[in-house]
């Protein structure tokens, strides 16, 4: 069981305009002896109503945990201590029964793999009606919204697509169907979990098209989570860079790559590869990231940091304004060059 927070209270739903989903001081830790540190330390994130957040880090950082939370998806045992909100409600404090009406009508997520998202031995038509019906949707309107879902992501002759199952799709035509199964309820916040990692470069830009597409016609929320910086320049409104289990800088797209003001974000902008002519080679950030085994005392990024001075190894930055953004970082009022 996961020990939970004190409850916030259900309420009534938030007025218009409200954030689609709102993490405040989450903290999420495993059972002693598991960890010298918490998986999450304070978390705090907004994605707003048609807005695309990004959430960017290297692998172990805690980005797949932070987006797995707004469903109640917690390891095992897990600890956690602030909120996850949704319609002005904590996920944390719900119960099975909440949960499942939560994560059949407001919240929707994209998986990295989609083969791993549905029955390899089911037809496509059942998987998207399965919750349809369950929500007393006769079977004739389940099969016609399906056709209609399959056609707004561009599978080409939707009534044939439901009679087929997952091995008789391309990945990233399984992707789209995950996608349509997603948007079915339309929920007011989709998180999308590295949703086209797996996928070649054609099929990623149609499946991000497809995405900004429909965030844009039905106004749903966003949660981005990548570790392609390139691919969060292309896509999100407002990026939050994950280290260690912390925020360490959140702003505007546009300022983040312009100026980053913490030395990890400009570390992952630095490696990643550029195709314009004179672009430099890319230079990968020195060192390795923290394990859930090390607690190191000051800034985690300091081992790594270029700029590290005495002060980092010892003194934990606290996340603090910087021009439009937050910036956790002893330095980040000096400019960071990627």
């Amino acid at each position: 069981m996961t020990e939970r927070n004190t409850p916030m209270g259900a309420g009534s739903p938030p007025p218009a305009g409200s954030p689609a989903l709102e993490i405040d001081g989450l903290g999420v830790r495993l059972p002693d002896g598991k960890a010298a540190r918490p998986i999450l330390d304070g978390i705090d994130l907004r994605v707003l109503p048609g807005e695309t957040v990004g959430l960017v880090g290297e692998s172990g950082s805690g980005k797949s945990v932070a987006c797995r939370s707004v469903l109640g998806l917690l390891p095992a045992g897990a600890r956690t201590t602030g909120a996850v909100r949704i319609a002005g409600r904590d996920v944390l404090t719900m119960s099975r029964a909440e949960l499942a009406s939560v994560r059949t009508r407001q919240v929707a997520m994209v998986f990295q793999d989609p083969r791993a998202s549905v029955n390899p031995l089911r037809r496509v038509g059942d998987f998207l009606t399965e919750g349809l019906r369950a929500a007393g949707t006769t079977a004739a309107e389940a099969t016609a919204r399906a056709v209609e879902l399959l056609d707004a992501v561009g599978i080409r002759d939707a009534p044939g697509a439901l009679r087929r199952r997952p091995h008789e799709f391309s990945g990233g035509m399984l992707q789209r169907v995950v996608i349509a199964a997603a948007l079915a309820a339309e929920p007011a916040l989709l998180v999308a979990d590295e949703p086209t990692t797996a996928l070649d470069v054609t099929t990623q830009a149609e499946i991000i098209a497809i995405l900004t597409r429909l965030r844009a016609e039905r106004g749903t929320g966003l949660l981005f989570v990548t570790h392609d910086l390139e691919l969060a320049s292309a896509v999100c409104d407002r990026v939050y860079v994950m280290y260690a289990g912390r925020i360490v800088e959140t702003r505007g797209t546009d300022e983040l790559f312009a100026r980053p003001r913490h030395p990890y974000t400009a570390g992952l902008l630095a490696s990643t590869p550029r195709i314009e002519a004179g672009a430099p080679a890319p230079r990968p950030i020195p060192g390795r990231p923290v394990s859930l085994t090390e607690a190191p005392p000051g800034c985690a990024f300091a081992a790594r940091c270029p700029h590290a001075q005495p002060r980092c190894r010892e003194e934990a930055p606290v996340l603090a304004r910087y021009g439009d953004g937050l910036a956790a970082c002893h330095r980040a009022d000096e400019g960071i060059e990627p």
